[in-house]
């Protein structure tokens, strides 16, 4: 029997549809390449201790539907508010505090609120679609399809993007890790003003709330372009980047690099889905704006709308 909706991609935007579909009473399967799902809600084991290497955190803002879908995250010890206040960092290492929205993280890193979203569905990892058409993947029968990923990423199963190209910026996530911290304890993140090789330096040991000397440094979109070949060529120059914005005197004890070549989309849609028969696309692309709470209420909002069709 096939199913009502598969779902092409095990990021946060898919399980939210799978989900809102499954709530419904509709049948929905997941299919993502990767051995779990999570996509850009990237956590990896260094040292023994996950490392957020995709999303640097979330905020919830005026997303209902995803506040609640929070406050039981944080009821349950999953997340917790992380901060309210950055430092903007100038080519001299000034800082200057800049307050915004609460920013939210996750003790277990952001991985774990995929898993948690992940539980109850019917997902088969390691799949690696070929081809999507409407109502099909890979020739099969599949029901509804929708293509929860960046868009350069499904014009490559469908030969044409869904709703339109769409264009991405890459960012390579460099992991430097000191045997004991080195910049100050209210650091908390640090976005770079006008830096040519970092955009955000996060501090991932008080994000995760377990205080450990890690940084974990966001490239700018140009730097990430010249070392999609070969990510570890960026950690050089992001760390000479970093000890001069931070002023640290020491180099780490341990180093790591994570390419994510379509990590952004470089401008959002400005509407929530794209659907058409038999083939749609949710995404953190399709909103006002590109953020985890998006990609959430992009995916639940198709979820829903496709339930009830």
């Amino acid at each position: 029997m096939t199913t009502d909706v598969t779902v092409v991609g095990g990021g946060i935007s898919g399980l939210a549809c799978a989900r809102a579909i499954r709530d419904a009473g509709r049948s929905v399967r997941v299919l993502d390449r990767g051995r779990r799902v999570g996509g850009r809600l990237s956590s990896r084991t260094i040292d023994g201790r996950p490392v957020d290497l995709g999303a640097s955190y979330f905020v919830v803002g005026e997303a209902e539907g995803f506040g609640h879908v929070v406050a039981e995250w944080e009821e349950r010890g999953l997340a917790r508010p992380w901060t309210d206040t950055f430092q903007v960092v100038d080519a001299d290492g000034v800082q200057t505090p800049k307050h915004g929205p609460m920013r939210w993280a996750a003790p277990a890193g952001l991985r774990s609120l995929a898993l948690d979203l992940a539980e109850g569905l019917d997902i088969t990892a390691a799949r690696v679609v070929e081809r999507v058409e409407p109502f099909r993947v890979d020739g099969e029968e599949a029901g509804e399809v929708v293509l929860a990923m960046p868009a350069p990423q499904a014009a490559r199963l469908t030969g044409e993007a869904p709703g339109g190209a769409q264009e991405w910026e890459p960012v390579i996530a460099v992991v430097l890790r000191w045997d004991e911290r080195q910049w100050e304890a209210d650091l908390h993140g640090a976005f770079a003003d006008g830096d040519p090789d970092v955009s955000f330096v996060a501090d991932d040991g008080d994000r995760r709330g377990d205080g450990a000397p890690v940084l974990v440094v966001h490239t700018t979109a140009d730097r990430a372009r010249r070392h999609l070949d070969d990510p570890d060529a960026a950690i050089a120059p992001v760390l000479t980047a970093v000890r001069r914005l931070l002023r640290i005197g020491v180099d780490p004890v341990a180093t790591y690099a994570h390419r994510w070549t379509f990590a952004r989309p470089a401008q959002a849609t400005g509407r929530p889905f794209f659907r058409s028969p038999g083939l749609s696309a949710c995404g953190d692309a399709w909103g006002d704006s590109a953020a985890v709470r998006t990609a959430w209420s992009s995916g639940d909002a198709l979820g829903r709308a496709l339930a009830a069709s």
